[in-house]
């Protein structure tokens, strides 16, 4: 009688662990952080708003209310948040809003590309719009 209890305890516990979703595959990815930023909100850092109003007082696109330079998921390339007012997601606008941001940031602001960059842009609604890689 007390192997049959066991036996059922143990099923049951298995079950309850399959039915939950746990499995040791999980604990290597959510102890890996996600690649680029998550966004929570739609504001963008106080460093991240100052350096788009640098950008647009250099005649840059005044849509562009955020830019923020992170780590890329590789290391060596960077990774560009832009937060934007303008929820168009044209290709060919999107090209040029990315070609006057790195212009910007190489020829204004010093930052040297050897291996390429990685461009995220998110809408007023935080919404991501653009996923650019253009790395080496």
């Amino acid at each position: 009688m007390m192997r049959g209890r066991t036996l059922v305890l143990a099923v049951t516990v298995a079950a309850c662990a399959v039915l939950s979703g746990c499995s040791d595959e999980g604990a290597d990815r959510a102890a890996a952080p996600a690649p680029g930023p998550t966004v929570t909100s739609t504001v963008a850092p106080p460093a991240a708003a100052a350096l788009a109003e640098r950008y647009r007082q250099a005649g840059g696109d005044a849509d562009v209310y955020g830019i923020e330079q992170v780590p890329g998921p590789d290391g060596s390339s960077p990774l560009f948040v832009v937060h934007t007012h303008n929820p168009d997601t044209d290709d060919a606008r999107f090209k040029r809003q990315a070609a006057s941001v790195t212009a910007y940031l190489t020829l204004s602001e010093g930052v040297t590309l050897p291996h390429g960059y990685r461009m995220d842009v998110f809408g007023p609604d935080g919404v991501l719009l653009h996923r650019w890689d253009a790395t080496a």
